[in-house]
């Protein structure tokens, strides 16, 4: 807004100080002509002091007598009267005058010199009067020009008029001044020469000229004052004494009386000094009203730039504050779409079942609501036009979301006939596991199967890019290590993979079990991947109360700082789904899955070299196992077992892969392993665990009781199964392979009671048909998609 507001204003500024300038500046020059029509008017008066004195000082040259000093006495000390009022106008003009500056240096240079020239005047005896007028000429010549310079630069012409006019009464009194020292020369001289006639022509010329100057430039009013100071006997003696002068000839005596003379040509020339003063005196008025009149002038065009400025300031800040106001309505409504209203669109569009939104319609919707009313200026266009581009972005954004929902329903429907193939695919291969004796054939065979595990894997992924689980129905929480080890089993290098501390007090949520075994496996292939083929790849997962870190670290090259980030913001936000999710498919499913979970995935530098990741699995997805369903794996310690005050130092056997091994048991453990034995009452012990299998067999070793005494002979129903086992250690070699080894004959080595048939138990209660369908849908494919999961029981 002030930017809006500051614009005009310094434009309007800008031309109000050119105003302003140029009237400040015809004022400046009004005051200046004022006081130069002052000091002219002082200069006119100064040149007619100097013409009295001058003709008094050629009647003292002429005749000498004490009459004539008193006389040139007087015209002295009024001379400098005026020489005093014409320098105190003087001085108040300023330094720089342009043109007239030197003229008036050489007119206070002669004021300076009329002291010296007085004196010669008084003490010169029979002097030559033309030598002792020549310098009054020279100053009253230099008076009168500086009269007629004051016009220059007047633009009032009749001002200028008037002002030429007083300089030309000024000449013609000089005239009639210049034919009374002519006169005078001519008389002290007793002969008319030429040269005297020729000047007093000359002087009379002028005093025509100069007369008709005046009557050009004078208004009537002043024409008629010219008639007046014309008319009277003076002014006929005059006329009759300059006939007289002008018809003697060259060589003759003027026979002229020069009392007469110089008292007659006094006379005219005081009349045309009062004509002067009051021509002077009207210009002066002239003057006046023009400086007054220039002077309202300037402070009418101040009042009128300065109410100029107050209106453009209050016209230009209403405009700019509507214009503002709108602008910022317009500001407010642009950054609530782009920050608030279309986010959240676009986080609504990437929800589930934006499949069955109608972009266009969508659009329309969210463009009801216009941004700026409609109008005909700028700002309604630009409020429409952004208006469009946000029903264009939401519709585009709509039409990526069904395009992302129909790819996502791609993914799944190939993925689940997929799946069918692979679990197709497994159960093929499990039925030729089950003859096959061949060592070689049976390392194939594993083979293909982890193959089509890892298919089965990558189909999973498939599911979870687009938007649906993979978890299966299960009861019961799985251990941690057994997460682990089905993790470890649907990878391609899981020979390389070593797994240390793992505490075995914790359990994944039965719910979650499939997906955290998803993303755990996901890392694992990341890890063993991408580190070179000899290495080996290390898991450990460690339980801190509240949740359970999970880390896999490698020995691979590392990533760069940069591409650590980029991927760490990839599982922090994994995309859509795209090309590039499809690419990446592995970080930006582990993402994924760790956004459903609610777990965090991060990747850093390894110990020495490599990548550690970091996985963590909140308490909403975690359990705490009992005692007694502790999975113990050789090597690896429970949590009650390390609060000992002497634990037994752990053994750490290496892991050895399991192709070309008989396949183990698939199912996870369901039957606890310990359970708390009972205390004597009558001790203090703390309690210990017990296995349960000591309670199942106990029985099996007692002895008979006959009558209170012992029997001399016992047995047990495992005797049977001692001498079976027995026989299977040295067993008989029926038939052998082609490269010799024995072949396995199926159930020839059975222990007697080793597998007890489950007895049929009839119940009664009503089971939900649905619920019975979903839960046997639900075991069938876990049977299909069944994974070879290596348990290890300890050292049997």
């Amino acid at each position: 807004m002030r930017l809006i507001v500051a614009a005009p204003l310094v434009a309007v500024i800008g031309f109000a100080g050119l105003a302003l300038t140029e009237s400040a500046r015809q004022t400046a020059r009004a005051s200046d002509l004022r006081i130069l029509a002052q000091v002219g008017a002082e200069a006119g008066d100064l040149a007619y002091r100097l013409q009295r004195e001058r003709i008094a000082a050629a009647d003292l040259l002429t005749y000498a007598r004490p009459e004539q000093q008193d006389a040139f006495g007087v015209e002295i000390a009024a001379t400098d009267e005026a020489v005093a009022r014409y320098r105190g106008q003087r001085d108040r003009l300023s330094t720089d005058n342009g043109t007239s500056s030197a003229l008036l240096r050489r007119i206070d240079a002669a004021l300076d010199g009329l002291a010296p020239l007085r004196t010669q005047v008084r003490t010169a005896t029979h002097a030559s009067v033309s030598a002792m007028t020549f310098s009054y000429r020279i100053a009253i010549a230099d008076l009168i020009n500086f009269r007629e310079n004051v016009s220059h630069g007047v633009v009032d012409a009749p001002l200028a008029d008037g002002i030429r006019a007083s300089a030309a009464l000024s000449k013609t009194a000089e005239a009639i001044g210049q034919q009374q020292v002519a006169v005078l020369r001519a008389v002290a001289g007793g002969e008319l020469t030429p040269a005297m006639q020729q000047d007093i022509t000359a002087a009379r010329t002028s005093y025509t000229e100069s007369s008709l100057s005046f009557l050009a430039l004078a208004p009537p009013d002043w024409s008629i004052w010219w008639e007046q100071a014309g008319t009277g006997k003076e002014a006929l003696a005059l006329q009759r004494m300059q006939d007289e002068v002008s018809r003697a000839q060259p060589g003759s005596q003027l026979k002229l009386e020069t009392d007469a003379w110089v008292s007659t040509t006094q006379t005219r020339a005081a009349r045309l000094a009062d004509l002067r003063a009051r021509v002077d005196g009207a210009v002066r008025d002239d003057v006046r009203a023009a400086h007054a009149d220039q002077r309202r002038r300037a402070v009418a065009e101040a009042a009128s730039v300065l109410l100029a400025l107050i209106l453009t300031a209050l016209v230009t800040w209403a405009v700019a504050r509507q214009i503002t106001r709108r602008l910022r309505r317009l500001r407010d409504a642009a950054n609530a779409v782009a920050f608030e209203q279309l986010p959240a669109v676009v986080a609504q569009l990437q929800q589930p079942g934006s499949a069955t939104v109608d972009p266009q319609k969508l659009a329309h919707q969210q463009s009801n609501a216009a941004l700026e009313p409609s109008s005909d200026d700028e700002i309604g266009e630009l409020g429409q036009a952004f208006s469009a581009v946000h029903q264009a972005a939401v519709r585009t954004a709509a039409e990526q979301a069904v395009m992302r929902a129909n790819t996502a329903d791609i993914f799944i429907h190939l993925s689940r006939r997929e799946q069918r193939l692979v679990d197709a695919v497994l159960a093929q291969v499990d039925l030729v596991e089950r003859d096959e004796t061949d060592p070689d054939r049976l390392d194939q065979l594993y083979t293909l199967d982890n193959l089509a595990t890892r298919m089965g894997r990558i189909n999973a992924s498939l599911l979870v890019l687009g938007g649906v689980g993979v978890g299966r129905v299960r009861q019961r929480d799985v251990p941690l290590q057994q997460v682990l080890q089905a993790a470890l089993s649907q990878i391609e290098h899981y020979a390389r993979v070593r797994l240390g501390m793992i505490d075995g007090d914790v359990a994944v949520a039965a719910k979650t079990v499939d997906e955290v075994v998803h993303m755990l496996a996901e890392l694992m292939d990341n890890a063993t991947t991408y580190s070179p083929p000899g290495s080996e790849t290390w898991v450990s997962g460690r339980s801190l109360g509240d949740r359970v870190i999970v880390q896999i670290s490698d020995e691979g090259v590392g990533l760069s700082a940069q591409r650590m980030q980029q991927l760490n913001e990839l599982l922090a936000r994994p995309p859509a789904i795209d090309v590039a999710a499809v690419r990446a498919m592995g970080l930006v499913v582990v993402g994924q899955l760790a956004a459903r979970l609610g777990a965090t995935v991060q990747l850093r530098r390894g110990p020495r070299r490599g990548i550690l990741a970091e996985a963590t699995l909140p308490a909403a997805i975690i359990r705490s196992l009992p005692p007694e369903e502790y999975l113990l794996a050789p090597g690896r310690l429970s949590r009650r077992a390390a609060r000992t005050p002497n634990p037994p130092p752990p053994y750490q056997p290496r892991p050895e892969p399991t192709a070309g091994r008989p396949p183990a048991e698939r199912t996870l453990p369901a039957a606890p392993v310990f359970r708390p034995a009972p205390s004597p009452r009558d001790r203090g012990d703390a309690p210990t665990e017990e296995l349960l299998i000591f309670e199942q067999v106990n029985h099996w070793f007692q002895n008979d009781v006959v009558d209170g005494q012992n029997g001399q002979q016992w047995s047990s129903p495992a005797d049977d199964a001692w001498r079976t086992a027995a026989q299977a250690h040295t067993p008989e070699v029926a038939t052998t392979t082609n490269s010799g080894l024995p072949k396995r004959q199926p159930q020839r080595h059975l222990v007697p009671g080793g597998v007890t048939a489950p007895q049929q138990q009839q119940r009664s209660e009503y089971r939900d048909p649905a619920q019975v369908a979903t839960a046997m849908a639900a075991y069938a494919r876990g049977v299909a998609n069944r994974r070879r999961t290596p348990i290890n029981l300890g050292n049997k």
